[in-house]
């Protein structure tokens, strides 16, 4: 992968961020509809919409899909779980501490999932970047938190639920990824994931969903939910996963809390204070240190997975660390820049996109 290419993987995940900033303050503007009616329509319907913008190549990969049954399915899982999570703690802990814990404990999660699973060790440019972001959201939530008028039961429920937010996000994040590096192409790994987890989505949708259909205002909210921050970001999401690892991915994401943050001191008329604009100048110092890191992992050890030619960026589909290296064209876009050190041992799929 190119520098290039990382930095346009590192571009579509920001934009994403931004997006999926707006959430918390797009949820104000229907009062009336309960978290989990807005994360069962948010993810439950972009959901959905990924699938069907991927029909073509889900056709195409049908017997691959069905070959990694097991992982699709413990990703949609991480994906109906992660909305209702992520919006149940901001309701209860308020939207600064439930998107501030939902986002900076993703990072460490995924870093986790990378070590444990793959044994794949993380670079230092990766652990500072982490350690920023997690001090800087930290600062954020500590900020806005005198202000809440959440009980301590709350506040403590709604860091919990983001805990799980956090987790249920890089475990999808990283079911994604592990589908492109087993040679499922970009859209049929978003669509299988994201269009099964919006399906499990539906019942809680129907229980729950009467009051987004009471005002013209709430439906509003609603679709742009679904179509804006969940159906456009994750399509941006699954492009940037192309290009760089889930690790940097989740930690990249960072930036959703200081968009909201932001978005309600401007829109919403909360206030910020010092610590507040500490923590996001911190936030964009990981970002920087995310931008300028030549790479995402530390050099090849024995038992670990093998590291590209020195100057070069690893691919983002490089293969878990028991897999044997062979020649193979990279997933995900066909016109990519391949590293052979990297290629993933798969026979490529007939249309892989």
């Amino acid at each position: 992968m190119s520098r290039t290419g990382h930095h346009a993987g590192v571009a579509a995940i920001l934009l994403t961020s931004v997006l999926w900033g707006t959430t918390g303050t797009a949820a104000t503007f229907a009062p009336g509809a309960g978290p989990l009616a807005i994360g069962a329509a948010a993810l439950g319907a972009g959901g959905l919409l990924q699938a069907a913008i991927a029909l073509p190549a889900l056709r195409r990969s049908r017997r691959a899909l069905r070959s990694q049954a097991g992982l699709v399915a413990v990703g949609a899982v991480a994906v109906a779980v992660y909305p209702l999570a992520f919006y149940s703690s901001m309701h209860l802990g308020g939207v600064a501490i439930g998107t501030v814990v939902s986002l900076a404990s993703a990072p460490l999660a995924s870093g986790v999932l990378e070590r444990f699973l793959e044994r794949r060790p993380l670079s230092r440019w990766w652990m500072v970047a982490a350690f920023l972001g997690v001090l800087g959201s930290a600062l954020l939530c500590l900020s806005r938190a005198g202000g809440s008028e959440a009980s301590a039961a709350d506040t403590a429920a709604g860091i919990g639920l983001g805990l799980v937010a956090g987790a249920t996000y890089a475990l999808y994040s990283w079911v994604v990824h592990r589908l492109m590096g087993r040679g499922v192409g970009r859209a049929a790994s978003m669509g299988s994931v994201f269009g099964a987890g919006g399906a499990l989505l539906l019942p809680v949708l129907a229980l729950t969903g009467a009051p987004l259909l009471t005002s013209a205002q709430s439906f509003a909210v609603a679709a742009y939910m679904a179509l804006v921050p969940m159906f456009l970001g994750y399509f941006l999401f699954g492009i940037g996963l192309t290009r760089v690892r889930p690790s940097t991915a989740t930690t990249l994401t960072l930036t959703e809390p200081a968009v909201a943050a932001v978005l309600a001191v401007v829109v919403v008329g909360e206030r910020l204070t010092g610590a507040g604009w500490t923590g996001l100048a911190v936030i964009a110092a990981a970002l920087v240190v995310l931008a300028l890191a030549p790479t995402n992992v530390v050099a090849n050890r024995p038992g670990t997975s093998v590291r590209p030619p020195s100057g070069q960026a690893p691919s983002a589909h490089a293969p878990p660390a028991e897999a044997p290296s062979a020649p193979a064209p990279a997933v995900g876009h066909p016109a990519a820049a391949r590293t052979a050190a990297v290629q993933a041992a798969v026979t490529p799929h007939p249309g892989t996109d």
